[in-house]
């Protein structure tokens, strides 16, 4: 692992964003952020706004103006495949948040080689994409997947602005399969799960004596402790939790060589008993 003693705050994604803080805030359709939690969540300095589609806190956030567009890159999950999908799912995007550009468009778990060959290919989805980069509605176009190999294969396409993808300290196979390639190619990438669905939390059959699961904000510093990770995407259930991984800013730095040990263990152990995960 490429581990950083010192933790940089920001990152650029290009294509004229603003530079980002590097632990960015998602929402899920199972999470209860109100508008004013993300709008706080800005307040403090998060301003990578990663959309799950439905119209909820973040939405209503944007769409009420309780933040500064200008000062916040919004990513959205694109679920079609066709262009003429695409197109129409881009604008009602638009009107939902109340916004004439969306920065950060990725398709949404791509797993399969025939997804991307629809996707890429004559009346794809990728069309209607990159007419709406070119007319400004746009900025970055990329990809979300689990599958690393796959990922960082068509992140050599050169039609990707940006890959999306599972690391945290049980699933560490992206420093193999993924961050060389994305490093190459200067793509940035945005990294989901940090806490592997809260197990990294939990205890562990094979923990050692007198163990204590590390908190939510200790595995995001985990994750960005990698310097191939541009934004580490932490999706809060409510407000409470929010505030939670949030004092990770009043400490930010990587970890040390004993804390990232005592994390990087412990992630193995639940690797052992996570199932078939890759």
């Amino acid at each position: 692992m490429t581990q950083s003693a010192v933790l940089p705050r920001w990152a650029d994604l290009g294509r004229e964003c603003p530079p980002v803080l590097r632990l960015g805030l998602a929402t899920r359709g199972n999470t209860h952020l109100e508008a004013a939690d993300v709008a706080y969540a800005v307040r403090r300095g998060v301003n990578c706004l990663n959309w799950c589609g439905y119209d909820d806190g973040l939405a209503r956030a944007l769409h009420e103006r309780l933040v500064d567009r200008e000062q916040v890159v919004v990513a959205m999950q694109l679920e079609s495949r066709d262009a003429r999908s695409a197109a129409e799912e881009i604008e009602r995007s638009l009107r939902t948040l109340g916004a004439d550009r969306i920065d950060v468009v990725t398709f949404y778990y791509v797993e399969r080689e025939q997804e991307w060959d629809e996707i890429a290919g004559p009346g794809g989805a990728l069309e209607a994409l990159e007419d709406a980069r070119s007319r400004g509605r746009v900025r970055l176009v990329g990809l979300t997947t689990h599958q690393r190999k796959l990922g960082a294969k068509w992140a050599e396409s050169g039609k990707l602005d940006l890959l999306m993808v599972r690391y945290n300290a049980a699933h560490r196979g992206a420093e193999q399969d993924v961050f060389p390639v994305t490093d190459r190619l200067k793509i940035p990438v945005v990294a989901y799960t940090a806490q592997r669905w809260g197990a990294l939390r939990e205890k562990n059959p094979d923990d050692p004596p007198g163990f204590a699961p590390p908190s939510a904000r200790e595995w995001y510093r985990f994750a960005l402790a990698h310097s191939s990770i541009s934004v580490v995407l932490m999706a809060p259930a409510n407000r409470q939790e929010l505030e939670e991984d949030l004092t990770l800013l009043d400490d930010w730095r990587a970890p040390d060589a004993e804390e990232f040990e005592r994390l990087a263990a412990h992630g193995r152990r639940v690797r052992q008993h996570g199932g078939a995960f890759p």
